[in-house]
């Protein structure tokens, strides 16, 4: 495993590890509960913008045991209507870049998964939960709103009666609560997420990179889509997955009862 720096002076508030096919990201202040300062959020965007070569899926985790408790309130400071706007719209465009990015993204959870820590994770594409998780969402009882992605991403997840009340209410879900609400998709023991994120990560980076991709565009995207749209833009998917040299291999392998050997 090789350790990386991303570049820039406050490049440790941010660790990249590569193990193989895949990079272990780290959310390094941990003082902070790793509180999404606007530098942290540079450094995870140059990332994901453009991933080393050769990798093929990451993990993302924070230190000190907590994910990620949210924007960090102390960089927070009156702003006009516009400049709010803008800072909202900076966070839905990085948010995209991880989710529409092509990278395949595991979050490995613990302790705090708050407000924009849990518009992040909803970013990602598999979400793992640890004993000590929490998912919250405080702005309304900080007289704020979300605006990093929620009502969107987290929105399609609880359905808006539900974020509602979450909002309104400032409840805490554990991570039982949130493995059957859907805001993780595993739920394991007290030090057992990153090695499963990392196990899963490299599963993952074995696929047809083809395939993954087009999971990752399509998918979500059908969501917004009409039926008869969808259905379409199934099949279109479906041509362009299944007539390349991944697709052959991939059958091959299946008939010889084989692992498959994607480029």
């Amino acid at each position: 495993m090789h350790t990386y720096k991303a570049e820039g002076h406050l490049a440790d508030i941010l660790t990249i590890e590569r193990d193989g096919a895949i990079a272990i990201l780290t959310m390094n202040r941990p003082d902070k509960r790793n509180a999404m300062s606007d530098a942290l959020l540079h450094e995870i965007e140059a990332f994901f913008a453009s991933p080393p070569d050769g990798v093929k899926a990451a993990v993302l985790t924070g230190a000190g045991g907590h994910y990620c408790a949210g924007i960090d309130l102390s960089e927070l400071s009156m702003r006009e209507a516009e400049a709010v706007m803008r800072h909202s719209r900076n966070w839905h465009r990085i948010m995209d870049v991880i989710q529409f990015g092509g990278l395949p993204v595991v979050s490995a959870m613990s302790g705090a998964v708050i407000g924009g820590g849990l518009e992040l994770a909803t970013a990602t594409h598999v979400r793992i939960a640890e004993p000590s998780t929490i998912f919250q969402l405080p702005e309304g009882r900080r007289g704020i709103f979300v605006g990093g992605g929620a009502t969107v991403r987290l929105g399609r997840i609880l359905g808006a009666d539900r974020m509602t009340e979450m909002m309104l209410t400032g409840r805490k879900y554990s991570a039982e609560e949130g493995y059957a609400l859907g805001l993780a998709h595993y739920s394991v023991g007290e030090g057992e997420g990153l090695a499963l994120a990392k196990d899963l990560a490299a599963r993952i980076a074995e696929n047809a990179s083809l395939s993954n991709y087009i999971m990752i565009q399509a998918i979500a995207r059908i969501e917004d889509m009409s039926r008869a749209d969808g259905l379409f833009t199934e099949s279109l998917s479906a041509a362009v997955a299944q007539t390349g040299p991944d697709a052959i291999e991939g059958m091959q392998a299946f008939l010889a009862k084989r692992a498959p050997s994607f480029g």
